[in-house]
């Protein structure tokens, strides 16, 4: 009977890898959308945005420092990445934004409820536990004021916080307070703006996605530039390049953005029904993918492999190997590990995929 064991990464190492989430380049002007009005001039959010981004500098170094006194290990962890903490911390900071209150200096935020904190009634009847209970509350609020924060007239040493109208939590962050309104227009899109479905325990905010305040659209191509930044100059080139050649073939490039990042390339269909992200992703044909586990790759879910096994027959050796082996689920492939073969055929996005870069262009032509 296969299993699959999951090996959690140092809370250090995956500190870094979110930190290196960050857009690369923040631009200092653009117009953010209506929903925005209420809570701060453009030029205040946006350099509020900025705020926002420099602090998670500094607390990704915190974590990558001091993190394993905090982010304890589960017992059973679901991913490389699975930290509860990592899940209260960014779920907390969503809620001291959302549903916060910005006094008139914008130099504080006045919390008098925290959703997540109480326990409620599920879709069944059932009372539930709350989200972020009183222990993990208190233990993401000292970790917040070692990053910065002051919770004023709130005493970090207590085992329980109520937070209430007649007790409510007064957030500042005097080494820069711009960072609150950038925290209240960010968690707000993050909570109404987002394409995707909003889980509790996604990673979403630490990634500071300024693009999704913007007016307009942003350009994909830009996005994927800024996705593509950290790697060698002549494979940013090659990924560049398929992205323009299949673009103009018809497929369509979408971003998807969790812990991890993936753009996306598929055909889309005319229909009556508006397919969801999830659906497109469901129907890629290849993607540029950067995750915790194996970095950046080349991921190619090819289907056609049948009808030109005389054009693969010329390809290199290493390649034809991998589309022999094909992908899928790893106890179809009859592994007794995930290798995580169920994105499709791996292909690192370093230097060693330039030599087969011809091939996989004609690979890609073939599937198109």
């Amino acid at each position: 009977m296969s299993t699959h064991t999951v090996t959690l990464m140092p809370i250090g190492d995956v500190a870094k890898f979110l930190k290196s989430l960050i857009p690369a380049n923040i631009p200092k002007e653009y117009a953010l959308k209506p929903v925005f009005e209420s809570v701060a001039s453009d030029e205040k959010i946006r350099d509020g945005v900025i705020a926002f981004r420099d602090f998670l500098y500094l607390l990704f170094d915190r974590l990558v420092a001091e993190g394993s006194l905090y982010a304890k290990p589960p017992n059973k962890p679901g991913s490389m990445t699975d930290y509860p903490f990592l899940h209260r911390l960014t779920n907390l900071l969503v809620e001291i934004g959302y549903h916060g209150k910005l006094t008139d200096g914008g130099d504080s935020l006045l919390v008098t409820d925290i959703p997540l904190s109480n326990s409620f009634i599920d879709e069944k009847g059932k009372k539930k536990s709350p989200k972020i209970s009183a222990s993990g509350l208190v233990e993401v609020l000292r970790f917040l004021s070692l990053c910065g924060f002051v919770f004023t007239d709130t005493d970090l040493e207590d085992k329980k916080i109520a937070v209430s109208d007649s007790q409510p939590l007064k957030a500042t962050y005097p080494r820069n307070p711009a960072l609150l309104t950038g925290l209240k227009a960010l968690s707000i899109a993050d909570m109404e703006l987002r394409a995707e479905r909003r889980y509790w325990n996604d990673c979403y905010l630490l990634r500071c996605d300024y693009r999704l305040l913007r007016a307009d659209s942003s350009d994909i191509f830009d996005e994927l530039e800024d996705f593509l930044r950290p790697l060698p100059e002549e494979v940013q080139e090659f990924a560049k390049t398929l992205h323009k050649r299949y673009t103009e073939k018809g497929l369509t490039c979408f971003a998807m953005m969790r812990v991890d990042n993936n753009y996306f390339y598929v055909k889309v269909a005319g229909g009556k029904k508006e397919l969801s992200l999830q659906d497109k992703y469901q129907k890629r044909l290849f993607a540029f993918s950067n995750t915790v586990r194996f970095g950046y790759s080349l991921f190619v879910r090819s289907k056609k492999t049948e009808k030109y096994k005389d054009t693969i027959a010329a390809f290199a050796p290493s390649l034809q190997k991998k589309i022999a082996i094909g992908y899928g689920c790893y106890r179809q492939l009859g592994r007794t590990r995930c290798t995580g073969d169920c994105q499709g055929i791996r292909l690192p996005l370093d230097k060693t995929i330039l030599d087969i870069s011809d091939d996989i262009i004609k690979w890609l032509d073939c599937e198109v």
